[in-house]
C-alpha cells in the first residue's frame, strides 16, 4: 500500500485519497458485515438493518478506532509526500516498540522474550529500509506521529475485543469514522476533480479494497486470537513488503 499511496498522490491530494479509499472500504464491507456480522443461528431471525447494526460496545470501539486510524492514516498520507515508501514503512513499524511500552503503562504484561524480539526486529527493519544517512525530515516526523496513533488503535482494538466487540462491524464503523474525518479535511483544503480521481483509480482500488477492506479487517479479526505485542511484530512485516514493493 505504501507504493500505491505514493502513486495515487501523483494525481490527488492526501485528504482526497484517504476519503475515497475509506469510502471504497465501507462499500466493500457491506456484504461482509451482512453475512458475517452475526452468528448463523441469528441470521434468519434478524432484518437486514439489524444484521448491519453494531451493538453499543462495537459502536464505541469503532468510533474510537476510527479516530485513531483517521488521524494516523492522514498523517501517514501527508508524510508520504515528503519521504520514500521504504522509509515510511520503517518509521510506521516503530509501533512494535510503542505498543508494548504503552501497554505496560496500561498494566498489560509483556512476555520477556518479546523484550529481545522487538529490538531485533527494529534493527532488521532499519537495515532493510534505510539507506545512507538517516536524516529526519518533516515528513518522517509526521509518519512517526502516525506510528503513535497506530499503536493507540491496536491497543484500543485489543481492549474492546476483550469486552466482546464484533470484529467485522468494528472495522466497518472504523472506516466510516475515518471517512468522515478525511471528508471534512478534503472539503476544507482540497478540490478534487473527476479526471484526477480516475487517473488514481488503481491506487485507490488497491488501498480501498485490499489494504483497508481486507488487511485492516483481518487485523481486527486476528487480534482476537493473539496479544497486541505479538500482533504488532507480525504486522510490522509491512516494513519488509514496503521495501520489496518499493524496489519492484
Amino acid at each position: 500500500a505504501f507504493v500505491a499511496q505514493s502513486v495515487g498522490m501523483e494525481y490527488i491530494g492526501p485528504f482526497t485519497f484517504s476519503t475515497v479509499r475509506n469510502l471504497i472500504a465501507i462499500v466493500a464491507l457491506i456484504p461482509v458485515v451482512w453475512v458475517f456480522g452475526c452468528s448463523r443461528e441469528k441470521r434468519s431471525q434478524l432484518s437486514s438493518w439489524q444484521r448491519l447494526k453494531p451493538d453499543p460496545v462495537t459502536l464505541k470501539a469503532g468510533v474510537l478506532c476510527g479516530v485513531w486510524l483517521g488521524i494516523a492514516s492522514i498523517l501517514q498520507q501527508v508524510g508520504m509526500v515528503m519521504t520514500t515508501a521504504g522509509k515510511a514503512g520503517f518509521i510506521t513499524a516503530l509501533y512494535i516498540i510503542l505498543v508494548p511500552v504503552l501497554g505496560r503503562f496500561l498494566g498489560r504484561p509483556v512476555r520477556k522474550i518479546l523484550l529481545l524480539c522487538v529490538p531485533m526486529a527494529l534493527t532488521g527493519f532499519y537495515l532493510l529500509c534505510v539507506k545512507g544517512g538517516f536524516t529526519v525530515s518533516f515528513g518522517d516526523f509526521l509518519i512517526f506521529l502516525c506510528a503513535i496513533f497506530f499503536a493507540g488503535q491496536i491497543l484500543t482494538i485489543d481492549h474492546f475485543l476483550l469486552k466482546g466487540a464484533n470484529s467485522v462491524k468494528l472495522a466497518w464503523v472504523q472506516f466510516a469514522v475515518t471517512f468522515l474525518i478525511s471528508a471534512v479535511l478534503t472539503g476544507l483544503y482540497e478540490r478534487p476533480v473527476p479526471d484526477a480521481l480516475w487517473d488514481a483509480r488503481w491506487a485507490l482500488l488497491y488501498t480501498g479494497l485490499l489494504s483497508s477492506g481486507v488487511a485492516y479487517t483481518l487485523q481486527i479479526v486476528g487480534q482476537k486470537y493473539t496479544d497486541p505485542t505479538t500482533a504488532t511484530l507480525l504486522m510490522s512485516l509491512e516494513s519488509v513488503f514496503a521495501a520489496l514493493s518499493g524496489w519492484l
